[in-house]
């Protein structure tokens, strides 16, 4: 298949790539009617590509069965309005059904998680994510890179070999970095994405993404749009206008080695009334000090 039948892919990442929180019910099962309320939002909000079962979703706390409805409800809501890049990971062949799945139900593309292994090879990254993009050629496959170790010429490997590798979520936390690998990788061959969302965005941007993930959107989707208006239009100054503002809430995520990456964007969704807070492990919920300074910040955005 070749490139240009992914145009509508691409154009989807090079965008605010949403990662939806997943809501849970009183007795910890996934909360359906809530978390369809929380889909509606964003695309009532103008987000156009969503990814259920990414990290912001707890995607490695959900059972498989889970992550088969969070995906099936991600589509059924999104129907027309976006495009749907499902989280897929685990080994191969759970990977591979995740994927089959998503084709199944109409989704446009995959990410493949980073590979949890204490022992992962360049080649062996390599082998992982062919064996997922060969086995649904008909969807957009996007890598997401985690490991510094790894080099572009690996990406370059993989998409020769897989030509439906069309983009990449980047989640190396070092702009140098990554503005030399996208251009070992081959900066106009994939769509990159910023895969440390908006406090990354920026300077990303200044390097060659295209597009940014965010966890922040399910809180305020306005402020992430903001952003990526500012970052397109090369209004550098702009955009570090809603850095600033969003720089708080963003450090109290990522302190602790992103302890309570997840915690931060459901305590302010539950400040708002959107959802419980309730978080599972090894995630745990806020002291009472933090609830008070997050919703802080949601009132604020909300206004």
């Amino acid at each position: 298949m070749s490139s240009v039948a992914f145009e509508t892919q691409r154009a989807a990442l090079a965008d605010v790539v949403a990662i939806p929180v997943t809501p849970f019910a009183e007795d910890g099962s996934v909360a359906r009617d809530t978390h369809r309320a929380l889909l509606r939002r964003l695309l009532d909000g103008g987000i156009t590509t969503l990814t259920p079962n990414g990290n912001t979703g707890e995607f490695y706390a959900l059972t498989p069965e889970e992550r088969r409805l969070v995906t099936e409800l991600t589509i059924d809501e999104a129907g027309e309005r976006a495009v749907v890049l499902v989280g897929v990971g685990h080994d191969v062949p759970t990977a591979v059904a995740s994927a089959r799945h998503a084709r199944e139900l109409g989704a446009g593309m995959v990410m493949v998680h980073q590979p949890v292994h204490p022992y992962v090879s360049q080649a062996g990254w390599v082998d992982y994510h062919r064996a997922i993009a060969e086995a649904v050629p008909e969807l957009g496959v996007v890598p997401y890179i985690r490991n510094a170790q790894l080099t572009g010429a690996r990406l370059a490997e993989l998409a020769d070999a897989c030509p439906n590798v069309i983009g990449v979520k980047y989640a190396v936390p070092d702009a140098a970095r990554f503005a030399a690998f996208a251009r070992d990788a081959g900066l106009e061959r994939f769509v990159w994405v910023a895969g440390l969302a908006e406090p990354y965005a920026p300077s990303y941007f200044s390097a060659g993404a295209t597009g940014f993930t965010s966890g922040l959107v399910n809180v305020a989707p306005a402020v992430s749009l903001n952003m990526i208006e500012a970052l397109r239009s090369g209004d550098y100054r702009a955009a570090m206008k809603v850095w600033e503002q969003i720089r708080r809430f963003e450090e109290l995520r990522a302190a602790n080695g992103s302890a309570d990456n997840v915690t931060v964007v459901k305590e302010a969704l539950a400040s708002l009334g959107l959802c419980r807070r309730e978080v599972r492990p090894p995630s745990r919920t806020l002291r009472d000090e933090q609830r008070a300074e997050v919703a802080a910040i949601a009132a604020g955005w909300s206004i």
